[in-house]
């Protein structure tokens, strides 16, 4: 297998291609500029695949004759690799979340310029209508808090938030099936969850509620996520008896390796503890006390 480039070089390289597109300008020159760094292997964990990679034009053109009403790249700002709040996923996923609540997360995350907001499937088109442009994504839960519906119901839910605009899906898997042995299961679950975003161009964040698992079944849960083409793998819903801890997340990175997010949530409420998580290997940090994390304070918040 063709070695990844660094991140800030395919990043670029794909913001390229899709300026081109957008501007109908798309050459050769740029696809073969984008391919020969090695973005077709890349996966969606970089931004390719259906909705955020390098697709010719005239597959662009289908997409849009069937009835796509936006093509948009899900990834990050390149420029902003290293900065904190680019790490933030700012969440609101309590049950009573207003509507006013739900807006003013969407105006915090872009002031404070987080990757993205965190929200109940509900709110899944407001949130992409009102970040639209603003380089924050939408992210959806899906399967949320249990994970202990059928796997069908993921990915209808999926196909889903996607369709209303999410481009990134955090899913529950089920929990039982893992403790019960069933891998099997458990994999497919994924699986269905990972098919129906990545058909949209959407990612998939697999969360594990690592507080209920002993270390040898969040290994399992990592490879069988990993296997089942899942782009980050994820600690916690934040609704359980524990959150995300500097072993866990060293453990999830020790497993996945270097080409899989992995995403430390639950109890994250200072910066000091977002920096710890992030040495130990996380690449996305789920807080309600975004804002307190990037000003340096501690919040009170239970997420």
């Amino acid at each position: 297998m063709k070695a990844l480039p660094d991140a800030l070089t395919l990043e670029n390289l794909l913001a390229e291609v899709g300026e081109a597109i957008l501007a109908g300008r798309l050459d050769a020159a740029a696809l073969r500029r984008a391919e020969a760094a090695g973005a077709h292997d890349a996966g969606p964990y970089w931004g390719s695949g259906a909705g955020g990679g390098v697709l010719a034009a005239a597959h662009m053109q289908g997409l849009v004759s069937a009835g796509a009403c936006r093509l948009g790249v899900c990834c990050p700002d390149p420029l902003r690799v290293g900065d904190l709040a680019s790490y933030l996923d700012h969440t609101l996923l309590k049950p009573e979340a207003t509507v006013a609540e739900i807006d003013t997360l969407c105006a915090e995350a872009i002031e404070h310029r987080f990757a993205s907001v965190c929200v109940n499937g509900q709110w899944a088109a407001r949130c992409a209508e009102i970040l639209s442009g603003s380089g924050v994504l939408c992210c959806a839960v899906v399967g949320f808090p249990l994970g202990a519906m059928p796997s069908e119901a993921k990915a209808y839910e999926t196909s889903r938030v996607v369709e209303d605009g999410a481009c990134e899906v955090d899913m529950v898997i089920p929990i039982g099936s893992l403790k019960s042995g069933d891998d099997a299961y458990v994999q497919r679950d994924i699986a269905g969850v990972v098919a129906a975003a990545h058909r949209g161009g959407a990612r998939v964040k697999v969360i594990f509620e690592t507080a209920l698992l002993e270390p040898s079944e969040i290994r399992r849960a990592c490879e069988l996520a990993v296997r089942a083409g899942a782009d980050f793998v994820k600690t916690s819903t934040g609704f359980s008896k524990g959150g995300a801890t500097i072993e866990d997340v060293r453990l999830m990175r020790s497993v996945v390796g270097p080409s899989v997010g992995v995403k430390a949530a639950g109890g994250v409420r200072d910066r000091d503890s977002a920096e710890a998580m992030i040495e130990a290997g996380a690449t996305r940090i789920g807080a309600s006390a975004g804002i307190a994390i990037v000003r340096g304070e501690t919040s009170g918040s239970s997420y």
